[in-house]
């Protein structure tokens, strides 16, 4: 296994920055399919943060490599259900040629630390680390008791990380009914004025590879069962399908919560509209009014003269919770009969209530810290590990606190290039988190 450990540098950073740099520097590229660097140096790293704090990490490991981190702390007051407090340690691949840095090397430039994880998501896995070491040193406790995880394989669907703990090992979140994960409680401007959006909800999740048979034989030939042509057709139908809107409980009540702030009558203003109004945040919300289809990898042929026999693409589906099968068999109308459609990978959507003690504790910490500062609701177009922790009755919500300033396209810097997060957000979050695990 290859892995950048961590460097000293001159930049004075805080705790945070400093955990969040180091966490970056070991490359956890997760490629899929099995295929990954592993997770086992970052977990150790951060089993060792939480040895120092005097707890008692345990590690798990799926397979050779793929290490998974979890402890749990005991809170004031005991009677009260636990919550999970979670990340993941993998990251997506990065190209360097594609970089203007090196995306392992946690560079520190122009008040912002840059690197692949930055913000999906080594930035909360530190942020957990700060707030939780800040307790702990002051000689207090958390409000209650917390399962901390720092999970392996997330970008591949958790199945090596969440989905196995849960599975193997469910007896580490007994006790605990809800949890707090990456992509929610980060800050976009409505109509300029800031405002957080807390993730309450996931679309499904369907991996699927299209795979089409043909003849193969000579470039030159005239060959109508073409392999690549059929695949090229099912790839541009759902790349190009523009599906309906199709709105569920919580995207219902951010819509209406962007018209109120907008002074709008929500009835009479379209969804797609009222979005457009909802700052860099309409990178994840356009996602979740509607299914979306994105082809994302193709393979076929062995030679540039030689028409291959067979052609393959991957597609990554995100649909509404609930509408999983009626989506697929769209997607079969769309492609035609002579596609076959395997499905690699499913997960759940989930939907969680905007109210009720967390919500409540999240906007009131929020308050403290951000005075006059609306909290919405939205669903996550994308998943987290949340999927994998409900399966055992945990509700869980997307709060990683980070503010940020009204230029800063925070859902572009999920898994593309030059991702990056401001030192200023990075010490803001741990403030925030330490407040509410302090108090809830």
């Amino acid at each position: 296994m290859t892995t950048s450990a961590p460097q000293p540098d001159h930049h004075d950073l805080d705790e945070t920055a400093v955990i969040a740099r180091d966490l970056i520097r070991f490359d956890t590229s997760n490629y899929g399919g099995g295929r990954s660097e592993g997770e086992a140096d970052a977990a150790e790293y951060v089993a060792e943060a939480l040895r120092a704090l005097d707890l008692e990490p345990q590690l798990f490991e799926s397979e050779p490599g793929r290490v998974s981190v979890v402890a749990r702390v005991a809170g004031a007051d005991r009677a009260k259900p636990g919550l999970v407090v979670h990340g993941h340690l993998d990251v997506v691949p990065a190209d360097p040629a594609n970089w203007s840095v090196d995306p392992f090397a946690g560079v520190v430039k122009d008040d912002m630390l840059w690197g692949r994880g930055a913000v999906d998501m080594k930035n909360m896995d530190a942020m957990m680390l700060t707030s939780l070491g800040d307790i702990i040193r002051s000689g207090e406790r958390p409000a209650r008791d917390l399962v901390v995880g720092f999970f392996a394989d997330e970008e591949a669907g958790g199945v090596l990380g969440s989905h196995f703990l849960v599975k193997e090992h469910p007896e580490l979140f007994a006790g605990a009914t809800e949890a707090i994960s990456e992509v929610g409680g980060y800050s976009t401007y409505i109509d300029g004025r800031r405002s957080y959006l807390l993730q309450t909800g996931e679309k499904a999740l369907i991996w699927i590879t299209l795979r089409t048979r043909g003849t193969a034989g000579h470039g030159s030939q005239m060959i109508r069962a073409n392999a690549v042509t059929r695949l090229a057709e099912a790839v541009a139908a759902l790349g190009r399908q523009e599906w309906p809107i199709a709105l569920t409980e919580t995207t219902t009540a951010l819509l209406r919560e962007v018209a109120r702030i907008l002074d709008v009558d929500v009835t009479q203003t379209a969804p797609d509209e009222l979005v457009l109004h909802t700052g860099t945040a309409q990178g994840f919300i356009r996602g979740s009014l509607r299914t979306t289809t994105n082809p994302t990898m193709l393979t076929a042929g062995y030679k540039h003269n030689v028409v291959p026999d067979t052609a393959e693409a991957r597609v990554d589906i995100r649909c509404m919770p609930g509408q999983e099968e009626a989506v697929l068999a769209q997607v079969r109308e769309l492609v035609g009969d002579d596609v076959e459609i395997e499905t690699v990978h499913t997960d759940i959507g989930l939907e969680t209530p905007f109210s009720g003690d967390l919500v409540e504790a999240i906007t009131a910490t929020l308050q403290r810290h951000d005075p006059g500062a609306p909290v919405l609701p939205y669903l996550l177009s994308g998943g987290t590990d949340n999927k994998a922790l409900s399966l055992l009755g945990i509700a869980g919500y997307g709060f990683a606190p980070l503010r940020l300033g009204e230029d800063m396209d925070f859902p572009a810097m999920f898994h593309g290039v030059d991702e990056r997060v401001p030192l200023d957000a990075l010490a803001f979050g741990s403030r925030v988190l330490r407040d509410l695990l302090a108090t809830y």
